[in-house]
């Protein structure tokens, strides 16, 4: 019988690790190390730091990012319950009603509304609304039809034909904004 040789030698590191496996001293190390260690820092609720060239807090037990936009995030977010009354928010009119007065449809804005009739405000208060409306009715539509101008794009329109707006000549989008400059000039004499 040929006898078997061992082709592999033991490191100092291996018989330590052993005889610390033998002993039952599962956690001793074998080895030094040395170099970078990361130093972790922790942080509570509320805390506000900079990390890697962004800006992080700790809300609600969670990290995040702290952006620029975080507050038109908070303006537009609707909560559960109306801040006035307290009353759960699940009328279809209370996300509207929450974005023009800040609260819920109903009772809030009916009794804010029955208050004003109450004064004698409630026609200024109606005029004032529908003004808005009407102004931002405005903007969106100038800058609709001029942004079209510039695109160059087609649309396709509700009976399916496609309108190119590329190809329009000189005389022809004067004559446009013409009858754009007449319809918002009336509609402007309303709002006064």
């Amino acid at each position: 019988m040929s006898e078997s040789l061992l082709k592999k030698e033991f490191k100092k590191s291996d018989v330590q690790r052993i005889r610390n496996l033998v002993n039952k001293d599962y956690t001793a190390s074998t080895k030094t190390q040395t170099g970078y260690k990361k130093t972790s820092q922790f942080y509570s609720e509320g805390d506000i730091w900079e990390e890697n060239g962004k800006t992080w807090t700790i809300k609600n037990g969670l990290k995040q990012n702290v952006t620029k936009l975080d507050s038109a995030k908070k303006a537009l977010r609707m909560p559960l319950t109306c801040p006035k009354c307290g009353k759960p928010m699940k009328h279809h009119l209370d996300k509207k009603m929450y974005k023009v007065h800040g609260f819920c449809f109903d009772p809030c804005t009916v009794e804010y509304e029955a208050s004003l009739r109450k004064a004698g405000l409630y026609e200024q208060y109606e005029k004032r609304m529908m003004s808005g409306n009407i102004a931002g009715h405005i903007k969106d539509l100038e800058g609709w039809i001029l942004d079209s101008f510039e695109d160059g794009s087609s649309y396709v329109t509700e009976e399916g034909d496609v309108e190119d707006w590329g190809g329009i000549s000189n005389e022809y989008k004067k004559k446009i904004l013409d009858d754009l400059k007449n319809y918002t000039d009336l509609l402007r004499k309303h709002i006064t």
